[in-house]
């Protein structure tokens, strides 16, 4: 399942997390966003136990989203050992996500 991201446990669930960390830059009225909510959910089950899988709202966390530099959304994270170490930028084919979370 996946996870919910806010300021208050950013660190805790990303930053210090044991595996790779996929986080979604995402927004309630974002179209694209909505297009990738079912491939990340779905990478959420698929990747469970490899990798956490979340999503970060940047309206109700702009904080976050200012110290990444997320500009337009969706964005999407991968965070190994409190680094960020992938992103990509828009809607995106699941498999090049996945390939992304498997490399980190």
């Amino acid at each position: 399942m996946e996870k919910k991201f806010t300021t208050a446990n950013f660190e805790a669930e990303v930053l210090k997390a044991d595996k790779p960390v996929l986080v979604d830059f995402y927004a309630d009225w974002c179209g694209p966003c909505k297009m990738m909510a079912p491939v990340v959910e779905s990478l959420a089950a698929e990747l469970d136990g490899v990798a956490y899988v979340g999503k970060l709202n940047v309206d109700e966390n702009e904080e976050i989203a200012m110290k990444y530099s997320v500009m337009t959304i969706p964005t999407l994270m991968v965070f190994k050992n409190g680094t960020m170490v992938n992103k990509v930028i828009g809607v995106q084919p699941k498999e090049a996500i996945e390939k992304m979370i498997r490399e980190a």
